[in-house]
C-alpha cells in the first residue's frame, strides 16, 4: 500500500478487522470442544481466566503500538527488537505456521461440514476430503498469484457472514435455554472437587488461544491506520466484542445438549445444537453460514500468512528470495511456500483420528511463542523504563499488565502439556534452515551463543518429538 491509502483504515475498519480475524472456525466447534472436557462452571473459570489474560495481552498490544509505533510490521517485530534476531525469526516463523495450521482447520471443518451430506468427506481429513481440499488450496494459490488481493469490502463482508449466522443462533438457542440442562451440566457430571475442576479447565486452555487467535489483527497492519492510537483501541473494542460472542455460545450450548451428547456432536457443533432447538433447518443455516465464513477466512490467512514471511524477509529475518514479488506484485515466493505447508499438513490430517482438534491444538501451540515473545517485550520496556521517560505514570500500570500477560503465555504452555511443546518444536528446529540462510546472506554470524543454547533445546525436542511419533509414544 502507499502512503495515501494507508489513511484509510478507520477505527470501525480496524476493529472489524480484529473481529474477522479472530471469529474463525473456533468459535462454531465451541459446544463440542468444550463439551468433551468440561462442564458448565469450569467453562466459566476458563472463560475468565482465558478472558483476564487475553485482556491483558490486548492491553499490551494497546500500549506497545503507541510506545513503538516504528514497530509496524506484525507482533515478530517486538521479539527481534526485543530478544535479538533468532527469537525474531522464530516469532515470524511461528506465527507464519500459524497461519497456515489455522488454514488446514478450515479445510477439516468444512469437508466435516459437507460430510453430513456427502460421507465420504467423514470428519473432514478423509483422502476425498484431502483431494478436494488440494484442489482448493491450488486454486486459490493460482488467483491470488494473479493479483485478486484483499478487496476493499471483503473482510467487511467476511465478517458480517460470520456474525449473523452466531446472533441467531444465540436468539434461537436462549429462548431454548433449560435451566434443569444446564445444572446437571454444570460441575460436568463429576464430583465437585479442586481437582477435578482444575483437570477440566487446563483441557480448555488451548481452545481459549485458538479462539483469540487474530487479537493482534490491527497490529499487523497498524502501518496503514488512519490514526496510530485507532490501534490499541480497535484491539481493545474487538477483542471485549468477540469474548462476549465466546462466552455466550458456550454457556447458552449447556443448557440445551447433556454434557455426553455436546461432546459427541460433529463438527461444527454449533449447527447440531441449534437443530435441537429449532429442527433440521438450523444445522443447514449454520453450517451454510459457517462455508461462507470460513472460505473467505481461508482467503484473507492466506494472504496474512504470505505477509508474514515477506514482512519478515524484508526486515532480513527470513532469506531474501521470500521478498521478491511477481509482476502483480504479489509476494510469489512467500506464498508458494506457505501453500506448499498447507498441502503438507493437509496430508498429515489423513494420519490424525480428530484431525480439526490436532489442528486446534497446534495452532494454539504454536502461537504461544509470539505471544510470550510480545508480553515479555512490554515488560522489558517498562522494566528498563525505555519510552516511560516522559510517562512514568504509566509505567507501573503497563509493567503489572505486561507481567500479568506474561505470566498467562507461561502458563498456557503448561497448559497445553508436553506433548504440543514438542511437537511444535517439530517445525522450530528443520525452519531455522531459513533463519541460517538469512544470516549467510547478510555475510553475519548465524548465532550468538545464548541462541546456539536455544536451538539446540529446540533440536533435542524435535528429535524426542519425532522419535515419539515413530514409536507411538506421541499419538495424534
Amino acid at each position: 500500500m502507499t502512503s495515501s491509502t494507508a489513511q484509510k483504515l478507520s477505527l470501525p475498519n480496524l476493529s472489524a478487522m480484529v473481529v474477522g480475524s479472530m471469529v474463525g472456525a473456533g468459535i462454531f466447534s465451541l459446544p463440542q470442544t468444550f463439551g468433551r472436557v468440561t462442564g458448565g462452571f469450569g467453562a466459566l473459570i476458563a472463560w475468565a481466566i482465558a478472558g483476564t489474560g487475553m485482556l491483558m495481552l490486548a492491553l499490551v498490544f494497546q500500549s506497545l503500538s503507541r510506545r513503538k509505533p516504528d514497530l509496524d510490521a506484525g507482533v515478530f517485530a517486538y521479539a527481534k527488537a526485543g530478544f535479538g534476531n533468532y527469537l525474531g525469526f522464530a516469532s515470524a516463523l511461528g506465527y507464519w505456521t500459524v497461519c497456515c495450521l489455522g488454514n488446514v482447520s478450515y479445510f477439516v471443518l468444512i469437508k466435516s461440514t459437507l460430510g453430513a451430506l456427502v460421507p465420504a468427506f467423514g470428519e473432514g481429513n478423509t483422502i476425498q476430503a484431502i483431494v478436494s481440499s488440494s484442489l482448493i488450496l491450488w486454486v486459490v494459490h493460482f488467483l491470488i498469484l494473479r493479483g485478486v488481493k484483499q478487496a476493499a469490502g471483503l473482510n467487511t463482508i467476511v465478517t458480517v457472514a460470520k456474525i449473523i449466522p452466531i446472533l441467531i443462533f444465540l436468539v434461537f438457542v436462549g429462548f431454548g435455554f433449560k435451566a434443569d440442562i444446564f445444572a446437571l451440566n454444570f460441575w460436568g457430571g463429576e464430583a465437585a472437587t479442586v481437582g477435578n475442576v482444575f483437570a477440566q479447565v487446563r483441557g480448555t486452555m488451548l481452545v481459549t488461544v485458538f479462539v483469540f487467535v487474530g487479537i493482534e489483527g490491527a497490529s499487523v497492519y497498524s502501518r496503514y491506520a488512519r490514526n496510530r492510537n485507532d490501534v490499541g483501541v480497535a484491539t481493545v473494542l474487538g477483542f471485549v466484542g468477540v469474548l462476549c460472542l465466546l462466552v455466550l455460545v458456550t454457556m447458552l450450548s449447556y443448557g440445551v445438549l447433556l454434557r455426553p451428547d455436546l461432546a459427541a456432536l460433529r463438527n461444527p457443533s454449533m449447527a447440531g445444537v441449534l437443530q435441537a432447538v429449532v429442527g433440521r433447518w438450523g444445522a443447514v443455516f449454520v453450517s451454510i453460514g459457517l462455508i461462507i465464513s470460513v472460505l473467505g477466512a481461508y482467503l484473507s490467512w492466506s494472504l496474512l500468512a504470505a505477509e508474514v514471511l515477506f514482512s519478515a524477509a524484508r526486515m532480513e529475518s527470513m532469506p531474501r528470495f521470500l521478498a521478491r514479488e511477481n509482476r502483480n506484485q504479489v509476494p510469489s515466493a512467500a506464498l508458494w511456500l506457505t501453500s506448499s505447508l498447507i498441502q503438507l499438513f493437509l496430508v498429515f490430517t489423513f494420519f490424525a483420528e480428530e484431525a480439526f482438534l490436532l489442528a486446534l491444538k497446534l495452532t494454539s501451540s504454536m502461537i504461544l511463542l509470539p505471544y510470550l515473545l510480545v508480553a515479555a517485550y512490554a515488560l522489558k520496556l517498562a522494566w528498563t523504563r525505555e519510552t516511560y521517560a516522559t510517562d512514568p505514570a504509566a509505567r507501573r500500570l503497563d509493567f503489572l499488565r505486561a507481567a500479568l500477560a506474561t505470566l498467562y503465555a507461561v502458563g498456557l504452555i503448561y497448559a497445553g502439556g508436553l506433548k504440543f511443546l514438542l511437537l511444535s518444536t517439530v517445525i522450530y528446529a528443520p525452519g531455522t534452515i531459513l533463519f541460517w540462510i538469512a544470516r549467510r546472506e547478510q555475510g553475519k554470524r548465524v548465532f550468538t551463543p545464548v541462541e546456539w543454547g536455544l536451538f539446540l533445546l529446540a533440536a533435542a525436542g524435535a528429535i524426542t518429538a519425532i522419535y515419539g511419533l515413530a514409536t507411538g509414544a506421541i499419538g495424534v
